[in-house]
């Protein structure tokens, strides 16, 4: 646990503090937004800043670099890895992690975007936005291992979080 916190305290303390800066913006994107007629101004400002301010600090820790550079493209292959050879522990830190890289993105976009408000719309621009992530872990050689076992999980991820908040979608 304490390496965990040497390796990844700073983005967990910049996240935090962000957060009063974060509700600013959503305050004045949504005053903005009401004063030239949006139809939603508060929920989408919300929306907005939700879904970049929860995303964004996984993807700086995704995007840090690392020690194990590699490709894996076979499905599934990683993630047997992951849960059969690691501790309980690390290979559920990895799993969890991996399923929130993209929830704040999956639960808010529905709610943001009535076009965006289906199940595979949400997986569709979780897949996109995952691919490119872990195309900038290999292109950039950051030592890290780029997977489609992340993909999938990231997406899931997405998924998951975007069912929990269907009640709040965007109504058509």
């Amino acid at each position: 646990m304490e390496q965990a916190w040497h390796t990844w305290g700073y983005v967990v303390i910049a996240a935090v503090s962000a957060v009063p800066a974060a509700v600013l913006a959503a305050f004045l994107l949504a005053r903005r937004r009401g004063r030239a007629g949006h139809p939603a101004p508060w929920r989408t400002a919300a929306a907005d800043v939700g879904a970049l301010a929860g995303t964004a600090p996984w993807i700086w820790m995704i995007l840090t670099p690392g020690t194990a550079q590699g490709v894996n493209l076979v499905p599934l292959v990683d993630l047997a890895r992951q849960v059969g050879q690691m501790p309980p522990g690390a290979a559920f830190v990895q799993v969890g992690g991996n399923l929130l890289v993209l929830a704040a993105l999956g639960a808010l976009l529905p709610v943001r975007s009535a076009r965006l408000a289906s199940l595979p719309a949400v997986a569709g621009v979780a897949a996109a936005a995952s691919s490119a992530v872990e195309l900038l872990q290999y292109g950039l050689r950051l030592g890290r291992v780029s997977s489609v076992d992340d993909v999938l999980l990231n997406t899931a991820g997405a998924v998951l979080a975007a069912l929990v908040t269907r009640r709040w979608w965007a109504r058509r």
